[in-house]
């Protein structure tokens, strides 16, 4: 049975790849195909990004532009809601509460949470390691894993300081773990929500909202950098076509799959 593992590297700018070793990433541009310049929503903050991730609508439509959940007030149904229509089994592995909402209750098939997003020593660490044993199982047709301390390491330090690289590092270091469990049948998204300037984000400055963006998978092409434009609108659309599920109509993004 096919699957699809959605990696988030929370507040990853696509420049740390140039001033980090992260061959975990590097990997992945070899592997599968990619692109340095996709694009953020505005506002660049987490919580609306990763809303716009999972139903694949902006800010402006769904309504989440600060890191406190409301109630959309013309509910879009989003990924998960799809995949569990479609009779696919779903699950999240986080480390930050906030993002319990990105679906209904009742939809998710098996949810791992620990409030470590903020320690940057062991936090996506133990993310990682619980996820390992169903990622090699092939336990679910898709799995959300987020790795939080990237982000944290860039409001303590500064994004693009030696300790947020450093902290990029670890955390591709985790990344290659998930990458060595992938079972055969298994395709991977990986990307960033948003960027940072400075110890913040959340502007339409180029730092904030450009991000790198992965895929990886037996119908992904390898070694290509992808040319058309990538938005975290496409992300659920890509993850639905990979599962053989079709898109709700009211998303805006488009399936990348489209322009490999």
């Amino acid at each position: 049975m096919s699957s699809v593992v959605f990696v988030m590297i929370d507040g990853l700018r696509p420049d740390a790849l140039d001033k980090a070793n992260l061959p975990g990433l590097q990997r992945l541009k070899v592997e599968g195909a990619y692109t340095l310049r996709a694009q953020s929503v505005n506002p660049s903050i987490t919580l609306p990004c990763h809303t716009s991730i999972f139903h694949s609508v902006p800010p402006s439509r769904h309504g989440i532009v600060s890191n406190e959940w409301t109630p959309q007030v013309r509910p879009i149904p989003g990924l998960i809601e799809r995949l569990n229509q479609a009779d696919k089994r779903c699950a999240f592995f986080t480390n930050w509460e906030e993002l319990r909402d990105l679906s209904r209750p009742g939809n998710l098939a098996f949810s791992w949470y620990a409030n470590e997003s903020y320690n940057l020593a062991e936090g996506d660490r133990m993310v990682t390691d619980a996820a390992l044993p169903y990622l090699q199982q092939g336990a679910f047709d898709f799995t959300f894993v987020y790795l939080g301390t990237v982000d944290s390491a860039g409001h303590a330090y500064g994004w693009m300081s030696d300790e947020y690289l450093q902290q990029a590092e670890a955390v591709d270091a985790e990344l290659r773990k998930i990458l060595d469990a992938l079972r055969p049948d298994a395709s991977i998204i990986v990307h960033a929500d948003h960027g940072g300037h400075e110890r913040t984000h959340g502007t339409e400055m180029p730092e904030d909202m450009t991000i790198p963006y992965f895929l990886k998978g037996a119908i992904i092409p390898a070694g290509h950098e992808i040319q058309a434009e990538v938005s975290l609108l496409d992300t659920a659309p890509t993850a639905a076509a990979l599962l053989g599920v079709g898109a709700w109509k009211e998303w805006e993004g488009k399936n990348l799959l489209g322009v490999l």
